[in-house]
């Protein structure tokens, strides 16, 4: 059965100048049964990098071998991290009522919205611009639209992937470059709303 999340931010087709990528790692797919274990928030005026968060947290299950052959991130490195309850209450401060802009962002929005709303009884209600809804309309001949693959079309460099901050940048010069070329310029003028 679908969660349903009220208040949650609405899904926008928009070219913001100002906004808050975000980006996260988790101990697995489902926010019922996962945990986050990094997050990051890069916030841009004007297209231009300003102010950077970026935290571990602790989650209470140890990380499976997987996940940290995944994202590199181990036990070790979130043992004097806050928890999750400190960690989603500093990320709600920091990006404070910015547009979100993610890669495959519901996935990373239904965390955080989850997380903040258990720990504080504080809704999520940020919108927020989905890069990959752009990719899929944009570069429709790639197999796979990936963050990776679509970062490599680009010729962007994707070193250190699957870490929060480095995920963040990633998103970001994608989302420039798609902007640069106009790809979507023309998908944005005709919905111009969420869509």
């Amino acid at each position: 059965m679908k969660t349903v999340r009220d208040k949650k931010g609405k899904s926008r087709l928009l070219l913001p100048s100002d906004y808050c990528v975000v980006d996260i790692e988790t101990t697995g797919l489902a926010p019922e049964e996962s945990e986050i274990i990094e997050i990051a928030a890069v916030k841009y005026r004007d297209f231009k990098k300003t102010e950077v968060f970026s935290t571990f947290v602790k989650p209470k299950k140890n990380i499976s071998r997987f996940i940290t052959e995944l994202t590199g991130i181990s036990d070790d490195m979130v043992a004097g991290a806050p928890g999750i309850e400190e960690a989603i209450s500093d990320f709600r401060e920091f990006v404070g009522d910015d547009i979100i802009l993610g890669y495959n962002v519901n996935f990373d929005i239904n965390f955080l919205y989850d997380a903040l709303l258990k720990c504080h009884g504080i809704y999520l209600c940020n919108d927020f611009v989905d890069v990959l809804r752009f990719t899929r309309k944009a570069l429709a001949q790639l197999e796979s639209r990936s963050q990776v693959r679509v970062a490599e079309y680009f010729g962007i460099s994707t070193g250190g992937a699957h870490r929060a901050e480095t995920d963040c940048d990633i998103c970001n010069a994608i989302y420039l470059k798609m902007c640069a070329e106009q790809c979507i310029i023309e998908l944005t003028k005709k919905k111009g709303r969420s869509g």
